[in-house]
């Protein structure tokens, strides 16, 4: 080896050492924005709870009642799932300025546990096939077919979407848990820790075994999310409208799933540089690359929303006009601009704007629109297709209804609902590194400061195959 080498090593040694430690600190820092920020989750969590108690002392006989609980749900699932994908998609291509925001998406992974019981009473209002509902399962036709095999269906692909979420970040996250086991300040307090790290000590074989079990876990997870969302789609808002035929609409639920993803990551990542202490590792550089995927990701919303429009208003068939009637043009009307502003038109005319792209505020800000959007989006659509549920008719919409109000217990059951997500990450942040040691320590030997021509030195970047 020679002395350049040797220096190069060395330096490498030294910095992966100094990156361990400061990552090691940030971890176990419990600063005051933590403890304020869990107090009040927990807070409006409770009221949640209290609302969700209240609105089912109402009963569950009458599904319109149950819509703004089916809204939540869905843009828990919608967002809250979609994130891994960032993780999941940006390591598929190499990406190094992904290394510091891949575990903050993956860590929406425990996000999916708490959504899997929000879905339990979901199931249980959910109207059966014997109700006379529209279903894909061909209930009249074929009697071996449970009653309630939707909610069968969307529960098991609900777990398995779960599971490889926690499998995916248990395995990510097995050398930063071996790094936390074996530090000084962790050598008597294995605990937790300790069973979660396993037998990892970072052996050539275990490296290996790492990343092709990332890649697995990755795909499983993808198939297992279009999958969740074709079920949950179908089975929970399209079926419920009598005359709603659209083969794209479960394509579409999925991408917005993407999308809002995308925003659910950027805002996390604003909030652990801004409050976290992460200004040295979440950079510019990871806002402009995840900012550009959510400009991509927002002109495909329009795509899909277009493609399926132009069949319902061009074909104006009976059912096809009660179906627009219902959820753009008639009730909902208000709620769908809002959803069409946020989700496409701010995006769109603000990421052309160069000084609000190439920011930190700026893909932080238009991340949070299209939340705000999505939201308003759930809304529009399972409020409507529960309000509908039960009409005798199930080819075409006899009667449209008025727009459904959010009551008491719905607005309760929403702050509760996404504070007690928000808690359900914060309080993992305690356990997992919410940035990851060991790819940042990798990366240090793929990165190298050269000389090159009359510049004093560049970055240069290598690849791992």
């Amino acid at each position: 080896m020679d002395r350049d080498s040797a220096h190069l090593e060395h330096g490498n040694q030294k910095n992966q050492l100094t990156v361990t430690k400061d990552l090691i600190n940030l971890h176990k820092r419990k600063g005051k924005f933590f403890g304020i920020a869990a107090i009040v989750m927990s807070g409006l969590f409770i009221l949640g709870v209290f609302g969700f108690i209240l609105k089912f002392s109402e009963g569950v006989d009458d599904p319109s009642e149950w819509g703004y609980y089916a809204a939540l749900v869905s843009f828990l699932i919608t967002a809250g799932q979609g994130a891994l994908m960032v993780a999941i998609a940006t390591r598929l291509v190499k990406a190094h300025w992904r290394r510091p925001i891949s575990r903050a998406a993956e860590m929406f992974a425990v996000v999916g546990l708490y959504n899997l019981i929000l879905l339990i009473p979901l199931l249980w209002v959910l109207p059966g096939l014997s109700d006379g509902r529209r279903s894909l399962w061909f209930f009249n036709e074929l009697k071996n077919i449970p009653e309630n095999m939707p909610q069968i269906q969307m529960l098991l692909s609900m777990i398995f979407l779960v599971l490889a979420g926690i499998g995916l970040l248990w395995i990510s996250s097995l050398p930063d848990l071996a790094v936390i086991r074996d530090s000084e300040v962790n050598k008597k307090k294995k605990g937790l820790i300790g069973r979660l790290s396993g037998q990892w000590y970072g052996t050539s074989r275990q490296w290996f075994i790492q990343y092709h079990r990332l890649g697995m876990m990755g795909a499983f997870y993808f198939m297992m999310l279009i999958t969740t969302h074709f079920l949950f789609s179908m089975d929970f808002s399209m079926t419920l409208v009598p005359g709603w035929i659209d083969a794209l609409y479960p394509a579409t639920h999925a991408h917005n799933s993407l999308q809002a993803g995308i925003a659910i990551v950027l805002i996390a990542m604003f909030v652990l540089r801004r409050f976290g202490g992460y200004g040295d590792y979440i950079k510019y550089e990871q806002f402009w690359g995840l900012g550009k995927l959510l400009f991509a990701a927002s002109l495909l919303w329009f795509w899909f929303w277009f493609s399926s429009f132009i069949v319902f208003w061009y074909g104006a068939k009976p059912n096809e006009q009660g179906v627009l009637e219902l959820l753009m043009v008639g009730p909902y009307l208000p709620v769908f601009l809002v959803a069409f502003t946020f989700n496409f038109l701010v995006p769109l005319f603000t990421m052309m704007w160069n000084p609000l792209r190439r920011s930190i505020w700026g893909p932080t800000v238009i991340a949070f629109s299209v939340l705000v959007g999505t939201v308003f989006d759930r809304i529009r659509i399972y409020v409507s297709s529960w309000s509908v549920a039960m009409q005798e008719n199930k080819h075409l919409l006899t009667e449209i209804p008025s727009a459904i109000k959010p009551d008491v217990a719905d607005i309760l059951m929403w702050l509760g609902g996404i504070s007690g997500a928000i808690l359900i990450y914060l309080l993992a942040t305690r356990i997992i590194p919410v940035v990851s040691i060991w790819e940042q320590k990798e990366l240090l030997l793929y990165r190298i400061h050269k000389p090159f021509h009359r510049l004093e030195e560049v970055l240069v970047l290598g690849k791992k195959d």
